[in-house]
């Protein structure tokens, strides 16, 4: 499954390679993934969205920022 927005672009698929079904989530400009178990996908669920705005600041992916 591909879900795009105007500020990204993901390939979602299951995985089941590993000890056990994962997801696995991979940016479609960059190429890099992530595979993630149910106890980190539900780690997601328990999280506020403000908890995550670190990790939507659009500095932290430039490299040329640091």
């Amino acid at each position: 499954m591909t879900l795009n927005s105007e500020f990204a672009s993901v390939e979602i698929d299951r995985d089941d390679s590993g000890n056990g079904p994962r997801l696995l989530i991979r940016d479609a400009r960059t190429g890099k993934r992530i595979f993630l178990d149910p106890l980190e996908l539900a780690a997601l669920a328990w999280v506020r969205h403000e908890e995550l705005l670190p990790f939507l600041d659009p500095a932290r992916l430039d490299p040329n920022s640091r």
